[in-house]
């Protein structure tokens, strides 16, 4: 079963590689099911992050600046219960439905929902291939123990470029169909 990890510090396009990926399978008819938690700017400034569905396009608040929650991850407020819903759905879909799981990002805001590492547990438990986006600091001994076989790819300024061209294909070479 292939697994493959990427990370890297903030900004260095590791969102951009896993969408190429997710747009490399969707081409040849790969059923892609998860998420990805896309930042949302305002006049240039980042206010937030959304949870958008793989499968259906379907989106929700994530964490908001200026959100009153209780649950926080630096000064954002972690919207629980509005993307819990959205993050349970589309990992049930991969679950249940999906030829690939994929997953922007597993990192503190998305631990956060209580949803979310079960499920995520049970997409790897799966055994189904899986595309995921880790936090670089992420230091979770259950979630981490399922990922201590992947291929891990650390994007750096050096090397974004040259993943950027083979990555997908080589992805698309692991998942070959019988």
């Amino acid at each position: 079963m292939y697994r493959l990890v990427i990370t890297g510090r903030p900004g260095i396009g590791k969102s951009t590689l896993f969408n190429a990926i997710v747009a490399a399978l969707k081409s040849r008819n790969y059923v892609v099911g998860g998420f990805i938690a896309p930042e949302v700017r305002h006049q240039g400034a980042r206010i937030g992050f959304k949870v958008v569905d793989l499968a259906s396009g379907e989106e929700a608040w994530l964490a908001m600046k200026g959100s009153d929650s209780k649950v926080r991850v630096g000064s954002y407020g972690v919207l629980i219960n509005e993307a819990s819903k959205l993050v349970e759905k589309a990992l049930r879909y991969a679950i249940e439905k999906a030829d690939v799981i994929a997953v922007d990002e597993v990192g503190p805001m998305e631990l956060k929902l209580p949803v979310f590492k079960p499920l995520l547990l049970e997409a790897l438990r799966s055994q189904k291939p899986a595309i995921l986006v880790v936090h670089i600091k992420l230091n979770d001994p259950d979630i981490l123990s399922y990922l201590k076989n992947a291929k891990k790819v650390v994007l750096t300024l050096e090397n974004r470029e040259m993943y950027r061209r083979t990555l997908p294909m080589e992805v698309l070479n692991e998942l070959k169909r019988p």
